[in-house]
């Protein structure tokens, strides 16, 4: 399959999404477009997550509120009527950010970069000054944003970059890194309360060069210049009814906005999320379901809020949230599961022994809790939550098909979606 050069695909900061504070309290029915028609959906689960992975990944770059965020939005709808389900669109209003010049300029050469979402920004003639170590007298400081891991939280445990985003310097340029090289954005867990001077991305193949650059003290011009645009990003909702209207419903929540296509980080989960729907739907057991793929997710998890919001006492009302979690199934990766109590990580770990998987590793219930489901902690709620290491977490190369072991995501899809049914079913 034909890929985008690196720079088009990765670095060139063409309009990259930002959501603003407000939120719509309208909610709109979807109704079909000519180009999101349902379709019957394969037979196989194999089938089934190979469809919806493929379509995910050729919809383009799924930043929040973006042309292509929406149409997926309209594509999940499409896909959720073929099932049977009535989906609802629920918009949120967002001040999106477009970059338009954002580079660093040393030593004779010009390195193309990514803004943080949470940071500072400069005017069209950026911060000129010497790139230096963190905590240097230089203007500019050089850090390194360290590794990502399933059980990183709010995948600001990047000490460097949260010290950086505190000092006294003028500018940051962040050396991103991971299992291999490249660019590895991180998520603008900030984004409501930005904060520091102007910080720019850079790829992990840049690392030697640039700390050369920085030993030396050389004069740099760091230049992160954006846009601003009001825009609309949209969560997709839908319900499926039980038949005892006295049970406690069930929620379940798939992020789906990201950096780049994120065909493992998010189409994954969106796999779990329509085989969870479909087994449902399909069923109709006694407790209501209710589901929620929302956009905002690079962006501090913005989506939670305005669904939370439109559904007062949910939180501590629902029998459980259950969410699905990043890069499922990923290659040869393990799994780490969370659950609130005893009796949901005992359900997990029989759920998954039912497909022939393993709990690989297990956390505190009275961790932090990742993503979205934080807010549910907060709450009071009562939670799941399943992920998977990657090696293109937030990386321009988290393509299909080469990112996602279509047979062993299947597994967790088959899985999670029969254990889903049993609590469904249950009347405790």
């Amino acid at each position: 399959m034909r890929r985008r050069a690196f720079l088009d695909a990765g670095c060139r900061t063409a309009a990259y999404a930002m959501v603003g504070r407000r939120a719509s309290t309208a909610w709109v029915r979807f109704t079909p477009q000519a180009q999101s028609r349902a379709e019957p959906m394969p037979s196989r689960v194999e089938d089934r997550a190979a469809r919806v992975l493929e379509a995910f990944d050729a919809q383009g770059n799924h930043r929040t509120g973006t042309d292509v965020d929406n149409r997926s939005a309209e594509w999940l709808a499409a896909t959720m009527r073929g099932l049977g389900v009535a989906p609802a669109l629920e918009p949120f209003t967002l001040n999106r950010i477009d970059p338009q010049d954002c580079h660093l300029a040393v030593a004779g050469r010009r390195i193309d970069s990514v803004p943080m979402f949470d940071a500072g920004f400069t005017d069209a003639n950026g911060v000129r000054g010497r790139l230096g170590p963190l905590g240097s007298d230089a203007e500019i400081a050089l850090v390194g944003s360290g590794r990502r891991t399933a059980g990183d939280t709010a995948y600001s445990a990047q000490n460097e970059v949260e010290r950086a985003r505190r000092s006294g310097h003028k500018a940051v340029v962040i050396v991103t890194h991971d299992l291999r090289p490249g660019l590895f954005l991180l998520n603008a867990n900030e984004f409501l309360r930005p904060a520091g001077p102007p910080m720019l991305q850079v790829s992990s193949a840049e690392d030697d060069w640039l700390r050369g650059r920085a030993a030396a003290h050389e004069e740099a011009t760091l230049v992160a210049r954006v846009n601003r645009t009001t825009a609309q990003a949209l969560n997709v909702t839908a319900e499926v009814a039980g038949t005892d209207p006295k049970l406690a419903p069930l929620v379940f929540m798939a992020p789906r906005s990201g950096w780049w296509q994120c065909a493992s980080e998010q189409g994954s989960r969106l796999v779990c999320w329509f085989e969870t729907m479909r087994t449902l739907a399909g069923t109709r057991p006694r407790r209501r379901s209710l589901f929620v793929a929302m956009s905002g997710h690079e962006l501090g998890f913005l989506g939670i809020d305005p669904y939370i919001t439109r559904r007062p006492n949910l939180v501590e009302r629902a029998r459980a949230w259950i969410f699905f979690g990043s890069d499922i199934g990923a290659p040869q990766q393990p799994n780490l599961i969370h659950a609130s109590d005893d009796q949901l990580e005992r359900w997990a770990v029989s759920t998954l022994a039912t497909q022939g998987l393993n709990a690989d590793a297990t956390t505190r219930h009275d961790a932090e809790a990742r993503g979205e489901t934080a807010v549910i902690q907060r709450g009071g709620g009562r939670f799941f939550t399943i992920a998977c290491e990657s090696r293109v977490f937030h990386n321009v190369a988290d393509r299909w098909p080469e990112a996602i072991d279509v047979a062993q995501l299947s597994r967790y899809a088959r899985a999670l979606a029969d254990g889903a049914l049993q609590l469904a079913q249950s009347t405790d």
